[in-house]
């Protein structure tokens, strides 16, 4: 999924050929961050993306098929805008860039937590939940791995629950707290290297 394609795409937009299942799932992300997963209809994601019924039919055979493919990429693009999931070789390069990618793709992040958050009144979607989580944490094992910390379940648990924490924090109030995340994050890698020299 090219993700140039989603990010900065407006209602306005009418998708070109081919590009229909690229402008659902961005229609569904920005409705789910900006009016909440309650508001998601076929009729809302098709007025969004600017495309017909016939095309969320064509691509996906429910909603909660176009949820998951939106978390899918939400948590493909959270990846790649850090160094969590490519294993970072130095303390200092951690989690790099992760404030200027959550600054960058607020819309994705909200997103990724109201469906967390649906899923304790909607059990159908604690399975795509679960699988976002699970891929989160196997992340942060693959760094602490490459950092020569330990990498353990549970230890890789506590890490990640401290970058999601944060990361929630800034999201959901904003203003100085989407400010502080770096240096939040600058302290998260002081303690890692103190983790490594225990």
């Amino acid at each position: 999924m090219n993700q140039r394609a989603l990010i900065g795409a407006t209602s306005a937009d009418r998708p070109g050929y081919g590009q229909g299942r690229d402008a659902l799932i961005a229609a569904t992300i920005r409705i789910v961050s900006r009016q909440g997963i309650r508001k998601l209809t076929y009729r809302a994601v098709a007025t969004e993306a600017g495309v017909t019924h016939g095309t969320i039919q064509h691509h996906f055979a429910n909603l909660d098929d176009l949820l998951e493919a939106a978390l899918e990429y939400c948590v493909e693009i959270s990846l790649d805008g850090s160094t969590l999931a490519t294993g970072a070789q130095d303390i200092d390069d951690f989690v790099a860039g992760l404030s200027d990618s959550v600054l960058a793709t607020l819309d994705e992040q909200v997103f990724q937590y109201e469906l967390v958050l649906e899923s304790r009144r909607r059990p159908e979607l604690r399975p795509h939940v679960d699988r976002y989580y699970a891929t989160y944490r196997e992340a942060t094992r693959t760094s602490l791995r490459s950092l020569g910390l330990p990498d353990d379940a549970e230890t890789a648990d506590v890490i990640f629950s401290a970058i999601d924490g944060l990361v929630f924090r800034a999201v959901t109030l904003g203003g100085d707290d989407l400010l502080l995340l770096e240096p939040q994050i600058d302290r998260l890698r002081g303690m890692l290297r103190r983790l490594r020299r225990s």
